[in-house]
């Protein structure tokens, strides 16, 4: 299994897309107002989203925004059209919670760095395999903006399009940012 899906089995097409029908029923009844329904529909998403989390902000805030994100959807579940499978409408909803919590972190931290070098000052591994370091332990150690563009792109699949318009920067400097963390990545896993 690979560690992108970590505890998450890959669905069948045909399973993909019971799970899709299924939730439109569990979202039309909760958007009537059956908790029961958004609750089945929060067990059904809640480890994507939790993963999601994780790979985005502090390991320890994960459980936190992972509810952060629950309580947002349920506030917004009326905007929901389905145009999109619910869970891809989540999925972009847990973006936009995780990246304004990390706005407010940062701003509160004082700690947004722009430049380069803590890419270029990060420790790589040691040479003896005890202190192997695996991608999830090399993710927490890259800048957040690095991590963000990483996680959005090669994790999430989105376009660097996509990632310039939700972290407001140019597209070139998303991809900067993913070569940047590709390569601090490549060099923790590597010696």
């Amino acid at each position: 299994m690979d560690v992108f899906s970590r505890g998450v089995g890959a669905l069948t097409k045909q399973q993909r897309t019971t799970a899709t029908n299924a939730d439109a029923v569990e979202v039309a009844l909760a958007a009537s107002g059956d908790a029961s329904a958004f609750e089945r529909l929060y067990h059904r998403h809640v480890d994507r989203v939790h993963s999601l989390a994780r790979r985005m902000i502090d390991f320890e805030l994960a459980d936190e925004v992972t509810q952060d994100v629950f309580v947002r959807a349920w506030e917004k579940l009326h905007t929901f059209r389905g145009e999109a499978a619910f869970g891809t409408w989540l999925h972009r909803l847990a973006v936009n919670v995780i990246l304004a919590r990390r706005g407010s972190l940062g701003q509160q931290r004082k700690r947004f760095v722009d430049s380069d070098i803590p890419l270029e000052t990060m420790a790589s591994r040691g040479s003896e395999p005890a202190l192997g370091m695996d991608l999830e332990q090399a993710l927490t150690r890259l800048p957040d903006g690095a991590r963000q563009v990483f996680v959005l792109h090669d994790v999430e699949g989105y376009r660097h399009e996509e990632i310039a318009t939700m972290l407001g920067l140019a597209e070139g400097t998303s991809k900067s940012q993913l070569h940047r963390a590709r390569m601090a990545l490549r060099k923790h896993l590597t010696n």
